[in-house]
C-alpha cells in the first residue's frame, strides 16, 4: 500500500472512530456508535499487519493469528458472562490490559534498539514513556480491579512516608528515562527492565492510596493514562492511527477525570497525590425531622401509601440497584407512576455506581426514557419541592453526612439532596454504610420509610400493590 493511500485510509478509519465517539453522546445512538468504534479498531488492527513485519515468514503469521484468536475468544467469553455489577471491575481490568499491551510493544522496540542504533532519539523517548506509563497503568488498574471486585478492601491504604515514596519513585523514573536517551543512543536491556519494574511499583503506590468514593476518579485517570501510553507506543512504532486513537482516548479520559473531580468537589492532586480518602467518621443523628418511631403499619404499606399520595417523585438509583439487578423494575415503577399522573424523574449522581456513567448504562439497558434522567446539577434544586424521594440501592450519593460531617471519605462531596424531600422511601438491602463506610443519618430520620431487603423483589411488590385497587379501597375505608 502506497503512502498516500495509507494516509487516506488512516484518516478514514480515524474519522469513523471519532464519529462513533460522537454518537456516544446520546443513549439512542450509543449502541450504533459502539459498533462503529469496534469496526474502526478492527480495521486498524488489520492495517497494522499490512506492512508484513514478519517479512514472509509464515510462522510469524500463524503466531499473530493464534494470539488474535485467543484474545478475541477470551474477550467474547468474558463479555458474555459479566453482568452489570461486575462491569466496573472488568473495565478496570481491560484498561490495565491496554496499558500492558503498550508497555510490551514499547519493550520490544527498546530491545531492538539495544542491538542497533537505528531508532531515533524521539522514537526512543516515546518508547520509554510508553513502557513507563503503560506499566504504571497496568499495576494501578490491577489495584482498582481488586477493589471494585471486592477482592481488596475498599478503603485507601497509606504507607509510611507515602508522598515521599511516590515522589522518589517518580524522580527515579524521570532520571532513568533521561539516562536511556544518553547511553550511546541505545537502551540497555537491564535499564529497560528496571524502568518497567519501577513503573509497576509506582503504579501500585499511586493506586493504593485512592479508595472509597474516589474510585471513579481513579478509573477515569487510568483510562487517560492507558490512552497516553498507546499514543507514545504509536510514535515508537511509526503508526499514525495508533497515535491518534491513543491521544483521543487520553484526552477524553482527562476530561472525564476533571468532571469526576468536580462531582466529588475534589482537586486532582488531593485524590491522586495527597489522598482525600480518610477514615470514616460517625454520622450525626437526624435533626430536622426528629428520630424515627416504630409504627404499627408495615413499611411496605407505608411505602404504597406514600407513592399513592405523592404527586412529584424523584427516583435515586445507586450501586445496589445493579447488585439487585433491579433496573427493569425501577423503570417499570416509574412508568406505572407516570400512568397514575405522577411527575416522576430519575436523579443521577455523577459517581453513582463504581464507574462514571454506570447508572446511565444500567437504566438504558432497561429502556428508560432518556428524558427522565437528570444529573445532580440539573435536579438538586427540585428536591425541596419533591413529595417523595425513592432511593434504590444508593447510600453515599444521598448521605447528608457529606455536608454535615468533616473528616470522612465523602466530606465536601456534593450529594443529591434527597433529605430535603417531604418524605423519603429507602429500598436498600440493609442499613449498612455505603462503599465509603460512612453511616447515613437519613436512615434515622422520622420521615424516612425503610423498606429493607432485595430491591428487585421490593420494587416488583410495590408495582403489584399499586396496581391492586383493593389496597386503595381498604385505606380509604
Amino acid at each position: 500500500m502506497s503512502e498516500p493511500v495509507r494516509l487516506v485510509v488512516d484518516v478514514a478509519v480515524l474519522s469513523v472512530f471519532l464519529l462513533g465517539i460522537w454518537w456516544f453522546r446520546s443513549s439512542a445512538s450509543a449502541r450504533f456508535g459502539n459498533r462503529a468504534v469496534a469496526t474502526a479498531l478492527i480495521v486498524g488492527v488489520c492495517l497494522a499487519l499490512i506492512p508484513a513485519p514478519w517479512e514472509g515468514v509464515v510462522g510469524h503469521v500463524v503466531v499473530i493469528l493464534f494470539a488474535l484468536a485467543i484474545g478475541s475468544t477470551a474477550g467474547a467469553i468474558t463479555a458474555a458472562r459479566v453482568d452489570m455489577t461486575r462491569i466496573p471491575a472488568m473495565v478496570a481490568l481491560q484498561n490495565g490490559a491496554g496499558g500492558l499491551a503498550a508497555a510490551l510493544v514499547s519493550l520490544v522496540e527498546l530491545a531492538r534498539s539495544s542491538d542497533d542504533a537505528s531508532m531515533g532519539d524521539f522514537a526512543r523517548l516515546a518508547a520509554m514513556l510508553g513502557l513507563t506509563i503503560g506499566a504504571a497503568t497496568f499495576a494501578g488498574s490491577l489495584i482498582a480491579t481488586g477493589r471494585l471486585a471486592n477482592w481488596l478492601r475498599s478503603s485507601s491504604t497509606v504507607l509510611p512516608g507515602h508522598n515521599v515514596l511516590a515522589a522518589g519513585l517518580l524522580g527515579i523514573l524521570i532520571v532513568s528515562v533521561c539516562l536511556g536517551l544518553i547511553l550511546n543512543d541505545r537502551s540497555p536491556i537491564p535499564l529497560v527492565i528496571g524502568l518497567g519494574t519501577l513503573a509497576v511499583v509506582f503504579g501500585i503506590v499511586m493506586a493504593i492510596r485512592v479508595g472509597g468514593a474516589d474510585m471513579p476518579v481513579l478509573i477515569s485517570f487510568l483510562n487517560a493514562l492507558s490512552g497516553l501510553a498507546a499514543a507514545f507506543c504509536g510514535v515508537a512504532i511509526g503508526s499514525r492511527l495508533l497515535t491518534a486513537c491513543g491521544a483521543t482516548v487520553s484526552a477524553s479520559g482527562l476530561i472525564l477525570t476533571h468532571a469526576m473531580c468536580l462531582a466529588m468537589n475534589r482537586s486532582w492532586r488531593s485524590i491522586l497525590w495527597a489522598g482525600a480518602s480518610v477514615a470514616a467518621a460517625p454520622a450525626p443523628a437526624a435533626q430536622a425531622s426528629g428520630q424515627r418511631d416504630d409504627s404499627e403499619v408495615s413499611p411496605e404499606d407505608q411505602a404504597v401509601q406514600a407513592l399513592r399520595k405523592a404527586e412529584k417523585i424523584m427516583i435515586v438509583p445507586g450501586y445496589g440497584l445493579a447488585l439487585a439487578n433491579a433496573q427493569a423494575p425501577a423503570v417499570r415503577l416509574a412508568e406505572k407512576l407516570a400512568q397514575m399522573g405522577k411527575e416522576t424523574k430519575f436523579a443521577i449522581h455523577p459517581i453513582a455506581g463504581r464507574m462514571p456513567g454506570h447508572m446511565h448504562v444500567l437504566l438504558a439497558e432497561a429502556d428508560v426514557d432518556p428524558d427522565l434522567l437528570f444529573d445532580l446539577a440539573d435536579i438538586n434544586s427540585e428536591f425541596s419541592q419533591t413529595d417523595l424521594a425513592l432511593i434504590v440501592g444508593a447510600c453515599d450519593v444521598v448521605n447528608p453526612a457529606a455536608i454535615e460531617v468533616e473528616g470522612t471519605p465523602i466530606s465536601g462531596m456534593p450529594v443529591l439532596l434527597a433529605h430535603q424531600a417531604k418524605q423519603v422511601l429507602v429500598c436498600n438491602l440493609d442499613a449498612k454504610p455505603g462503599y465509603s463506610g460512612v453511616d447515613n443519618p437519613l436512615y434515622q430520620d422520622a420521615k424516612s420509610i425503610l423498606l429493607w431487603g432485595d430491591a428487585r423483589e421490593n420494587l416488583n411488590r410495590l408495582i403489584e400493590r399499586l396496581a391492586d385497587p383493593s389496597f386503595h379501597a381498604e385505606n380509604q375505608a
